[in-house]
């Protein structure tokens, strides 16, 4: 199971995939276009939620994807692989208030297709039904485009890094579809335990930490077995960006926070800086119907 951020909206999303999640690095650009033509869940179902409040959970299956009490703005940020605050511009204000669950499937072809793929390979495409699913039942229309804005940039830290080349031979834990696989991760609000690993899943998983985007300088190109272990530093869960203390940061326990905790543990380094950064656009979206 992998905790999201309690943040300011004080909300809570869970993202549950038999306990391993691999993450892949976003591919902007694809499924944007109303013309393009997505991978599709062959049946959704989606409805109010009238709850008023209480968890936020997305959930997958080898053959589907389930969500309870989420926003329209939830499911685009998991659709588009969105790490960060305040990277949709567009939206009307229902899709940050009002709350839908969400049934979808895919038929056996597709499910048995998605099996063969690897992680990244699969989430990429659990991504892109996302955005097909969202296209056709909210009508959502979108387009990208790049904001100057702050970052975190990865580097090696001084005295080298220390990330442990994975063993082509080791075994790895069951994934989604119950076969085991290099490249899967499990992360939690204090930790990030990775086996065979690129460094761009790395990056990936430190981005949603951070709730900032981290980008790669490091020039590493292996794959690499992690374990990372911080405390959390309840002051910055999450922050907007260019709201977020430097790397110097300190906890508010006896554990290192997470930047800390990547220079003594892994090597690494994170530095604040200013890039370039992918943002969607909305350009037409509705309320759905029902069934």
């Amino acid at each position: 199971m992998m905790d999201g951020w309690v943040g300011r909206k004080q909300w809570r999303l869970l993202l549950v995939a038999a306990g391993w999640m691999a993450f892949a690095v976003p591919v902007f650009g694809q499924g944007v276009t109303a013309s393009a033509k997505l991978p599709a869940y062959e049946v959704a179902a989606i409805k109010p939620n009238k709850s008023g409040g209480g968890m936020s959970r997305m959930m997958m299956s080898p053959n589907g994807y389930s969500a309870t009490n989420v926003s329209l703005k939830m499911m685009i940020e998991n659709a588009y692989s969105l790490k960060t605050d305040g990277l949709i511009s567009g939206l009307p204000g229902w899709a940050d208030s009002a709350r839908f669950d969400l049934e979808a499937k895919m038929d056996g072809d597709a499910a048995a297709a998605l099996k063969k793929l690897p992680p990244e390979e699969g989430m990429e495409q659990r991504r892109l039904m996302m955005q097909s699913l969202l296209a056709d039942r909210f009508q959502l229309k979108v387009h990208h485009e790049n904001k100057e804005l702050p970052v975190y940039a990865l580097v090696i830290a001084k005295g080298g890094f220390k990330l442990k080349d994975a063993d082509p031979n080791a075994s790895y834990p069951k994934g989604l579809d119950g076969v085991s696989h290099p490249g899967m991760m499990r992360m939690s609000d204090r930790s990030i335990t990775a086996q065979a690993i690129p460094i761009s899943n790395l990056v990936n998983a430190l981005s949603r930490q951070l709730r900032r985007e981290v980008v790669d300088k490091t020039g590493l190109t292996g794959k690499y077995d992690v374990t990372l272990q911080w405390t959390p530093d309840v002051n910055q869960m999450p922050e907007m960006p260019g709201e977020r203390q430097d790397a110097a940061s300190t906890v508010t326990d006896s554990g290192p926070s997470i930047f800390t905790a990547l220079q003594e543990q892994l090597g690494l380094k994170l530095e604040s800086t200013k890039g370039p950064v992918d943002t969607i656009v909305v350009d037409h979206v509705e309320m759905p119907s029902e069934n």
